[in-house]
């Protein structure tokens, strides 16, 4: 066994995604309630109470709705930056010192068997940012909650065995949409989120001969559709020559779980 992950969530109404090596096992955001991470976790034979550790990428609500629960009931530390510790207080109710880690942006933790690089993001929170693992030379990137993909995180990401990448919302949908328009202006932004297209652009920049594997992540349940992001990521893919599955990402049921060969 090299990495193996599943999302088990992912979009507007909350997202959670796990990863295991031979060693370590761990939960990045917990953006549902107990009980459903609870479902998600039996969906896809994951005992909690194994868990090495929950990662946290930034403060919302559908990244850390049920964190505070999971970590307690499951007694598990919770790996944040300064930051994003400030600005989850009082969101997490009563946690001990023991459980409260944390992982500053832009630094590499070794956890036994697996490293973790964390990275900034632009997006509308204190101090949002993402992972990537490594592993026997394998690599899996996990990439939401952005405005825009800068050059910096492409070199950090650039030829990952799998993306889990967001494809936001279309931007013709997000257009003729019923959003006040102050919303439509910061999704559109860059601190907001990506759309298919710019998924698309970027993926093309970073998808390297191993890559594998491609989750569009995040998709928003009013100004996107699986089947769209689908095909509009793939058609900016196939415009540079590059075919690869896409897979959909559900908020309310996990992926099979992957295991990176």
């Amino acid at each position: 066994m090299t990495l193996r992950f599943s999302v088990l969530a992912s979009g507007s109404s909350g997202n959670a995604f796990y990863i295991e090596s031979e060693q370590e096992r761990f939960l990045v955001d917990a953006g549902l309630s107990g009980k459903q991470m609870d479902r998600l976790f039996s969906e896809v034979n994951v005992d909690p109470s194994n868990l090495s550790g929950i990662l946290v990428t930034h403060e919302h609500s559908d990244h850390i709705k049920g964190l505070g629960i999971v970590a307690r009931k499951y007694n598990l530390p919770i790996y944040a930056n300064e930051k994003t510790w400030q600005a989850m207080n009082g969101s997490l109710g009563k946690l001990t010192l023991d459980q409260k880690f944390t992982f500053a942006t832009e630094e590499v933790k070794t956890f036994g068997d697996i490293d973790i690089e964390s990275f900034g993001v632009s997006h509308d929170a204190a101090e949002p940012m993402f992972y990537v693992f490594h592993h026997n030379g394998k690599k899996v990137a996990l990439v939401t909650d952005l405005g825009y993909v800068s050059e910096r995180i492409k070199k950090t990401v650039e030829d990952a065995d799998a993306y889990i990448f967001e494809s936001n919302y279309d931007v013709e949908m997000l257009r003729m949409g019923r959003y006040p328009w102050n919303v439509k202006r910061r999704i559109l932004g860059d601190s907001g989120h990506v759309s298919n297209e710019d998924c698309g652009l970027a993926l093309a920049d970073v998808i390297g001969n191993r890559t594998k594997r491609i989750y569009l992540a995040h998709l928003s349940k009013d100004n996107n559709m699986k089947d769209l992001a689908r095909m509009s990521v793939d058609h900016v893919l196939q415009e540079r020559g590059i075919n690869l599955d896409l897979y959909d990402t559900d908020p309310n049921r996990p992926t099979a779980m992957y295991e990176v060969s």
